[in-house]
Parts: C-alpha cells; structure tokens; sequence
C-alpha cells in the first residue's frame, strides 16, 4: 500500500476560536485518535491540501511526524467550507502494522458500459465504497471493476469485484454496485383538443342513425294506417 509523509505538530489550543486562528496563519487543525484517545494537530494548510488532493479517493497509509517521533495512521475524514471550498479540518486514525482494521474502500469504476453506449440505457449507482478487514499494509488503494461490457437490464455485484486473498469483505456480496436501466418508452399523449375535435366528428353520424329509424317508424305507421 502506497505511503506518505506529513510534518505534524502537536496544538494546545482548542476550540472554534484557535482554529481560526490557525487558519489564518497557515496551518489547518486536524486530530489523529485511537480508541477513546486523541491527541490535537496542525499541519501546513498548502502541504495537506496538496496530500489531499492528490489521494482523493484512495486509501493511503500516513506517516505523522511529530518532533523526533512518527505515528502512522489513515485519514478517516476532513471537513471543508461549504461556500468557499476551503479545508477547515481534518482527522486521522492511528494504525499499527500488527493490527487488522475495518475500513471503507472505494471502488473505482472503469470504461464506458455497451448498454449506455449502444442501447441509450441509463447508468444507476449502487454501492461507491465497501468495508474490509485487514492488516494496515494490505489495505487496497482502491478496487477497479471493468464496466464497459455491462448491458441494458444487467449489474454487478461486490461478489463480482477482485478482492485480494489477504483482505476478508465485510460488506454483503449481494449489494448492487452499478446497473444498467433499460430507457423507459414514452408514450405520445393525444392533445385535449384533439380528443375533443374526435368526439364532435362522431355525433353526426349517431344523429344519423337516430333520424333513419325515426323515418323507419313513421313509415311503418303509414302503412299500418292504409
């Protein structure tokens, strides 16, 4: 598993203030945590921002330096602002090489499906991530699965994703990854003034028919007076 160095610090002020503060100075706020222990951090805004960008989607194991020492760990989540896009905060989760550890993996989904393609079918999304157990060296970046000859009507499934012997999926293998829909059929509607125009044109000829057996009748009545 690919693995990256961060230069961190240890922060004593907390709060909603201090990271303002922090901010403003360059730094961003950010916590690494392990069971119910966590210790505050800032690091340098660009220096994350850049990491961040770079791994997106990917998990990708952390080397923190702090001082003389280094915690490795995973980033588990950061917080942006939702106007300006800027990054306000970030958390890591300290791991241990020896250690198994249950995370989420993205799955990255490649080529275009024949069924969209060919046969305009409308591409639906199940599942974006599933959950693994593993040692933290064996966790995979990320999980591709060839859609490009996915039909109308048909889908994957996570049983169907390559999961590497050392990783055990905790996710059902059941759960739909990515389908293809069949295009639903639009049926031409007649015009409300149209279905009207119809239903006037057939009156004459009920008129019609009413006025014949009129004649009809009247006709009989002669005859039955001569």
């Amino acid at each position: 598993m690919e693995r990256q160095t961060l230069q961190a610090e240890k922060r004593e002020d907390v709060g909603k203030g201090a990271a303002r503060s922090l901010r403003r100075s360059g730094s961003i706020p950010a916590v690494i945590y392990r069971e119910n222990k966590s210790t505050p951090l800032k690091l340098d805004a660009k220096e994350l921002s850049t990491f961040i960008k770079a791994t997106s989607g990917d998990q990708v194991l952390v080397n923190l330096k702090l001082g003389a020492g280094k915690k490795l760990a995973l980033l588990k989540d950061f917080q942006t602002d939702p106007v300006g896009g800027e990054l306000l905060h970030v958390d890591f989760f300290e791991v241990s090489l020896k250690e198994k550890v249950k995370v989420a993996v993205h799955i990255a989904l490649k080529g275009d499906p024949i069924g969209v393609k060919r046969d305009k079918g409308i591409l639906q999304y199940g599942l974006r991530d599933i959950e693994v157990e593993c040692l933290a060296g064996d966790i995979p970046g990320q999980l591709e699965l060839d859609i490009s000859e996915l039909e109308t009507g048909k889908s994957f499934h996570v049983k169907d994703l390559d999961i590497p012997d050392n990783v055990t999926l905790l996710s059902d293998p059941a759960e739909v990854v990515v389908l293809v829909a069949v295009p639903k059929v639009e049926v031409e509607e007649v015009p409300e003034e149209e279905a009207v125009v119809a239903e006037g044109e057939a009156e004459p000829e009920v008129a019609e028919k009413g006025k014949a057996k009129e004649e009809k009748k009247e006709e009989g009545e002669k005859k039955e007076g001569a």
